[in-house]
Order: structure tokens, then C-alpha cells, then sequence
């Protein structure tokens, strides 16, 4: 009878409806595996049930026949921790199929002093319009959760940033106790949820920290369950020692190890992306886990600033732009940038020439009429040298962004295509309207995941569509530790893109940067459409992914 019962009290709940089913997919589930028609059920945001569900009933229903039903795609460097509070719909990446970013590249949003807040390398928040109220990782996380957020979103606690609290932006080493300090804001920041530390080798101030101090602050980051990121101190003639400078801080730290961007910048270094795979994978035959994450274009985006020589940047922006209007000191800045060297990443050596260099954004109102132009066309409309017309237009904007075209597209090809290579966007979640809309970006903004999917998957088959979709999912969400994430599988949170394969396509250029990309039918973030029959709704269902460091 006690049998008959429990049968009798359990009827209702097994005829429960499900709150989402996706029927008749060509399930992808992120492992690489082959695809297989199934059903996927959703109920309170987490994947329910996987199978043959025809009879299961449901309150909504996603007939996804002839389409691919895959995880969301894992942004692994998205620099969105600024827009998202301008526009926390994030179309641009959204339509991408993101629906998870990790960020936080050397300057990370947090930690945050009162000094830093007005400091000129912090201009962004006036760009922005943005009040930045937040002094560290538990702050800034609990406004993006008052506000709602279109996707989810990790962020690394940037060793540039502890750096910039504790010392500035000097060229010199910090002390004993000042070292103390940055490993205590380390600590701090992984229990505040930040996912790891993070380095940007080639802008200043990040330059100036020894091997040392970065293995210093990676042990710390390593307590905690954290990994290190890094856009390395060399992309250029000096990579291989710059890939050294990562092994040695795995290796050290005991910390696994993200090479962010992989590249070989520089036509005196095109061709050399098989060297540099061979040293990576020796390093992980050794025991070292270090993996890399890739955009897939063959020009990069980044500050302006970068193609001025570290010294110059001695003591911050406001110096920086003294030593550019002081003659003296403009020359000797010139005879750095033309002559070769190995001691820091010399874009000026790695391009063609000013026409490879496209201005992107900028702050000064100004010089918006020369967004979208190359340094070449500027420099012909201002009557200047090529050199001078990049030191002036640093003179009215320091922190303007430029695309420079210094990549091989074999290169590109042959890093995409390594097992251990995940992708990143780097680029800031974006709008083709408001504030947002009115930036030039570089097209991978809108167009990474969707333009690997037409060009690399579609059309030239340099990947499958099942290990493409690794790469966008369980890949990244196996090295950031994200165990409820990253596959389709019963008790996953239910991050899930469904698009037809054969139609999906970017459609960004770099003459038209801000146009969304095409082909994402349904986004689900934690089991809520943000796009539903290729249409935003506007749900903001992300959720702040806190590392393994975390303490409530």
C-alpha cells in the first residue's frame, strides 16, 4: 500500500510540464562529439532532460529541425566590464551567440582608489558617462546584478591594476611591503570572485614588472584556484622569450597558464606560428598548463599608445604627452620607433607602413571625422610625417584605439586550428546605436564566432563544425573551471545558441564595423531567450560567474 501511495503522490510532479523543450536539433554538445538528433528540456534554467522528449509536455516550444542546437559561446577575452553598464544588452555579442565573457586585461575594473577614479587613464568613465562607485570586485559585481546583464561575466584581477594602486604608473620596482600590499590586493580580489590574474605586458605601466613580481602575484592568484592571463610582453621578434616569461610563471606560480591573442605579429615573423606551436606543446609534454585563445584576424586592435616606446611612458599619461610636445625628447622617441629591437614590442617595426594602422576610437570630440581613416590618409589630409602625424594625434588623444595589420593569414589558420586554442573576441560588447554606435570598432566586435563558423567551417574547411563548437564552449569552459557550463548535458545551466549552420555570417568589415552579425535564431542565457526567431528581447538573465576563491 505505502508503494501504491508514493506511486500516486509522485503523478503529479512526472506530468510537471517542462518550462522550455527544443525539439528535432542537430545537437552539437561541445565535447567535439559528432551531432545527433535529440530533445533538450528546460526547467528553472538548467538543462532537464536530453533525448527523445515527443511526448514530454512543455509551456514553450523551439522547433529547432534543420538547425544546430549547441552551447553558448564562451568569450574568453571580452572587455565588455565598461559597456555592459552603458548597454547591458550587449547586442554585438549576443548576436555572436556569446552568452559568457571572461575579461579583466592588466587594467581590470577593480580594485579602484578615489585617485585612480579622476586619473587620466581612466578617461573611459567620462567616455562612458559612467559614476564609478565601486572600489573592488564585490562592489562592481553587485551593480551589475542590481542592473541585469544581457550575458554572464567573469572577470581576472589585473596585476597592472594592484600595480597602479600601489605604486602608479613609476618605472621601478615596488618594495618589499609595497609588494605585500599588491599580493594582499590579489588575495582580496580572488575572494571577491575575480577568476584568476591577469597581465598586459605591452602597455605601460605593465612593462616595467619583473618575471619576479608577476610569479609573486600569480602564487597568490593560485591559492585560490585562480589561472594567469596574459597578452605577452612580446607578440614580435622577442615571442619565444616572451612564451619563456609564461612557462616560467606556470611553472613557478603553480598556476595554469592562458596566452591571450596568440599571434605572430610582425612580417619578420610571418611563418613562425609553427615554431612557436612546437615550444607551446613541448611546454605541455612537459606538465605545463598553458593553453592559448585566438580572434582570428589578421590585424589586431589596441591602444595607440603602444606603438610609443615603455620610457616614454615613465609616470603616466600626463608625462607622457609633456615628452611628446618637448622636442628633444620627440626625437629621441622617433629614433626608437625606427630602429629595430627586441627589448620591447615595436609595432612601428612590424607594419608596412602608416597605411596598416586604421584609427578606430577616440575620446576627443575633436577627431571623430578621422575615425575609420589610416595613419597614411591622415597624415596626407594634416601635411605631416607619418611619425609626427601618430605623435600629435596622441598630443589630442592619448587613449585612442587603432586596428594595425601585421598578421599572416596562415599563421592565423594554423593557430586556430591547435587543440588546446579557444577563442576570445577582445573586443568590448558593443551597440550600432547610442553612445556605442557612434565608435569606429575593429570588426571582430560584431563578427569572431559567426565569421569562423562561415569562413574557416563553411567555406574553406579548415575546421569541423563539431570541433569549432569545441572551441567556442567546452574548451574555455574546462580552463576557466566552469563545471555547469560549456556542454549540453542534463544539470548544465542551459546557455544554448540553435542557427542554421549554412546561413550564419558576420558581416562587420572594417569600413562598416558596426553592423551585427546574422543567423542566431534562438540565444538562451541560464535558459532565458535574449534572442528569440532572430529577434533581441531584452531579457537580462546573465549571472556574475565567481571563481573558485570566492567568499560569501
Amino acid at each position: 500500500m505505502k508503494h501504491i501511495l508514493a506511486f500516486l503522490a509522485a503523478l503529479p510532479l512526472l506530468a510537471q510540464p517542462y518550462d522550455l523543450i527544443i525539439r528535432n536539433g542537430r545537437v552539437i554538445d561541445g565535447t567535439g562529439s559528432p551531432w545527433y538528433t535529440g530533445d533538450i528540456a528546460i526547467q528553472a534554467g538548467k538543462i532537464a532532460a536530453i533525448g527523445e522528449l515527443a511526448h514530454a509536455p512543455s509551456h514553450k516550444t523551439i522547433d529547432a529541425r534543420g538547425m544546430v542546437v549547441a552551447p553558448g559561446f564562451i568569450d574568453m577575452l571580452g572587455q565588455s566590464e565598461l559597456t555592459i553598464l552603458v548597454n547591458p544588452h550587449l547586442p554585438s555579442k549576443i548576436c555572436q551567440g556569446i552568452t559568457t565573457e571572461v575579461t579583466g586585461e592588466g587594467s581590470s575594473v577593480a580594485p579602484l582608489t578615489d585617485a585612480m577614479r579622476v586619473a587620466r587613464p581612466h578617461d573611459d568613465y567620462d567616455h562612458y558617462h559612467i559614476k564609478p562607485d565601486w572600489s573592488n570586485f564585490r562592489q562592481y559585481f553587485a551593480r551589475l546584478e542590481k542592473q541585469g546583464m544581457g550575458i554572464n561575466l567573469a572577470s581576472y584581477v589585473g596585476a597592472t591594476q594592484v600595480r597602479r594602486v600601489v605604486i602608479g604608473d613609476d618605472d621601478r620596482a615596488p618594495t618589499a611591503e609595497e609588494l605585500d600590499r599588491m599580493k594582499a590586493l590579489v588575495r582580496q580580489a580572488m575572494q571577491d570572485g575575480a577568476v584568476g590574474v591577469s597581465t598586459s605586458l605591452q602597455y605601460a605601466p605593465a612593462p616595467y614588472a619583473t618575471t619576479d613580481e608577476l610569479i609573486a602575484l600569480a602564487g597568490e592568484a593560485s591559492k585560490f584556484g585562480g589561472i594567469y592571463a596574459t597578452h605577452m610582453r612580446s607578440e614580435g621578434d622577442a615571442i619565444t622569450e616572451a612564451i619563456n616569461e609564461v612557462i616560467r610563471i606556470s611553472r613557478e606560480a603553480h598556476i595554469p597558464a592562458e596566452i591571450w591573442h596568440l599571434k605572430t605579429a610582425g612580417k619578420s615573423n610571418w611563418g613562425r606560428m609553427p615554431e612557436i606551436v612546437a615550444q607551446i606543446e613541448s611546454a605541455r609534454r612537459s606538465g605545463v598548463d598553458i593553453t592559448a585563445d585566438t580572434y582570428a584576424y589578421t590585424a589586431w586592435f589596441n591602444s595607440f599608445s603602444a606603438f610609443i616606446p615603455p620610457w616614454a611612458h615613465d609616470g603616466g599619461e600626463d608625462k607622457l604627452i609633456a615628452r611628446l610636445k618637448d622636442p628633444a625628447t620627440r626625437e629621441k622617441i622617433r629614433k626608437d620607433m625606427v630602429a629595430p629591437s627586441t627589448k620591447w614590442d615595436n609595432e612601428w617595426q612590424e607594419i608596412d607602413g602608416p597605411q596598416a594602422i586604421l584609427l578606430c576610437v577616440v575620446h576627443n570630440p575633436k577627431l571623430l571625422p578621422l575615425q575609420g581613416k589610416t595613419i597614411a590618409d591622415i597624415a596626407k589630409i594634416w601635411n605631416k610625417d607619418p611619425i609626427d602625424t601618430i605623435f600629435d594625434l596622441l598630443i589630442e588623444d592619448s587613449l585612442s584605439s587603432v586596428a594595425v595589420f601585421g598578421m599572416s593569414e596562415p599563421d592565423v589558420t594554423l593557430a586556430l586550428q591547435q587543440p588546446w586554442v579557444s577563442i576570445c573576441n577582445d573586443s568590448q560588447g558593443t551597440a550600432t546605436d547610442g553612445l556605442l554606435g557612434a565608435e569606429h570598432p575593429h570588426p571582430r566586435a560584431y563578427g569572431t564566432f559567426p565569421r569562423i563558423l562561415r569562413k574557416y567551417v563553411r567555406e574553406e574547411h579548415k575546421l569541423s563544425l563539431e570541433d569549432a563548437i569545441r572551441k567556442f564552449s567546452a574548451l574555455p569552459a574546462q580552463r576557466m573551471r566552469l563545471t555547469d557550463r560549456g556542454v549540453l548535458k542534463k544539470g548544465m545551466w542551459a546557455d544554448i545558441v540553435v542557427f542554421d549552420p549554412n546561413t550564419i555570417r558576420d558581416r562587420a568589415t572594417f569600413e562598416n564595423p558596426n553592423q551585427l552579425s546574422e543567423g542566431m535564431q534562438y540565444v538562451l542565457v541560464n535558459g532565458v531567450p535574449v534572442i528569440e526567431e532572430g529577434r533581441e528581447t531584452q531579457a537580462l538573465p546573465g549571472k556574475v560567474l565567481r571563481g573558485p576563491g570566492y567568499k560569501p
